[in-house]
């Protein structure tokens, strides 16, 4: 009997480790697949901005990132972040079966996305016609960022976002946004065999994110059919979903809220710089914050997978499998921003005189210095997802409030001293307050 004992317990301890490495080998072939995907579209999206820097010089190439920047951050600000509620509750009407609650939150998020877009549409024209002649912007620079205002609409990414995860087509993420991304790295190289102007260039870059926005919608829908869900989401009633899914509205206002706050960082600094600067600094900074957006990038899709898995694993109860999938994750991007770090050290003033040009040589120190910042973000949207998985969403929503506090102070008053450098700055000083509120949070609640 005793033999009989440890024969199962031996074959119990197998079975979960055998478990463990699966669990981890199916994590990391999703996070290798999204990380693929998005590393053939960031390199052909670096080309596209190559080239458009190389036809525009600095002055112009600031004024587009000026415009792209402007309608990402009303974007950002405006839109409710729906895939947030939507993959935390969605998780727990997916594994309870309940197919008329898991197609009435989906709804849900599509009547906020699309209302978030068409809100952030009219209110980014009206702060180009009402603010812009007051902080003296050229009526030239008024025209292209309205303009570019058109791609506001189709930015509805919260609920197909959620769907694509909830349902692990993560091989549409990762590699859907390539399309677009070919698409104008093709038209980046007529419009610069052609010697096109700022306004042909506006005109492509609207192009290709108008598509990407409208290949993601497609492919959630694809997702929904063959699922069985997508008949009868029309018609799904979203009656009473706060006692359909208790404590729904607490968690979207509140998560989206800390989001919100630190997207105003994240987005407004190239407007700052911009404005307390010059538009050739902006130019720079812009051109850093792609590249380091490279990595930054590569985090978010191990999110993707991440979240997902931790917001199943806190409704199951196995707490065990969610304090390993959060140990792994954090060391492997902290291990990714490390050698991100020393790489951009070592290579990027050679990359960006072959890619961008001798002009924009004066963006390799923005690099690296990001990219330190990117590091301790990375780490700190691991326990960011953890926390968001427990329903700890006031927690996240202090500790964003005190380190963007501490962005903004530091940007102020370095932008002025030390350009572009000023706002590096002040992404490592909200980064690492960030991190340390974050990892503090965590460890008290596991």
């Amino acid at each position: 009997m005793t033999i009989r004992k440890k024969l199962r317990g031996a074959r119990k301890a197998f079975d979960e480790i055998v478990k463990r490495e699966k669990s981890l080998r199916d994590r990391l072939a999703a996070v290798a697949h999204l990380m693929a995907g998005n590393f053939l579209g960031s390199i052909v999206g670096l080309a596209s901005f190559a080239l458009t820097a190389r036809a525009l010089g600095p002055t112009d190439y600031g004024v587009l990132a000026l415009c792209f920047a402007f309608t990402r951050a009303v974007e950002r600000l405006v839109s409710f972040q729906s895939w947030q509620p939507l993959i935390k509750f969605g998780a727990e009407a997916k594994e309870g079966g309940r197919d008329d609650d898991l197609r009435a939150i989906l709804k849900f998020g599509l009547v906020l996305d699309v209302a978030a877009a068409i809100a952030g549409w009219l209110i980014a024209i009206l702060l180009v016609l009402l603010a812009a002649p007051l902080i003296g912007v050229s009526e030239g620079t008024r025209g292209l960022v309205l303009m570019y205002c058109f791609v506001l609409p189709f930015q509805i990414s919260g609920m197909p976002t959620a769907v694509l995860r909830l349902f692990g087509k993560f091989t549409s993420l990762a590699y859907g946004q390539v399309i677009s991304s070919f698409l104008r790295v093709l038209l980046c190289f007529l419009g610069y065999i052609s010697d096109a102007g700022i306004f042909e260039f506006t005109l492509i870059w609207i192009a290709a994110q108008v598509l990407s926005s409208i290949s993601l919608v497609t492919f959630s829908l694809v997702a929904l059919r063959h699922e069985g869900l997508l008949d009868g989401l029309a018609s799904a009633s979203m009656a009473q979903l706060g006692t359909r899914f208790p404590g729904l509205w607490k968690f979207a206002i509140s998560a989206n809220l800390s989001l919100t706050i630190r997207a105003s960082a994240n987005e407004l600094d190239t407007l700052l710089v911009g404005y307390l600067a010059d538009p050739a600094s902006a130019g720079l900074f812009h051109i850093a914050k792609r590249i380091g957006r490279l990595a930054q990038q590569a985090g978010v899709e191990v999110q993707t997978v991440l979240y997902p898995e931790l917001a199943r694993g806190w409704v199951t109860g196995a707490r065990s499998a969610f304090r390993r999938a959060v140990s792994q994750t954090q060391w492997l991007l902290l291990a990714f921003g490390v050698a991100m770090s020393a790489g951009f050290y070592v290579a990027i003033e050679p990359l960006l005189k072959w890619t961008a040009g001798p002009e924009f040589v004066g963006a390799a120190p923005l690099v690296v210095v990001q990219s330190v910042a990117v590091t301790m973000t990375l780490v700190g949207a691991v326990f960011r997802s953890a926390l968001l998985a427990m329903g700890e969403e006031q927690r996240i929503l202090s500790s964003v409030l005190i380190s963007v506090v501490g962005f903004y102070a530091t940007a102020l008053i370095f932008i002025p001293q030390i350009g572009a450098m000023g706002a590096n700055v002040a992404h490592i000083v909200m980064s690492s307050v960030w991190l340390a509120m974050m990892y503090a949070a965590y460890r008290r609640h596991v």
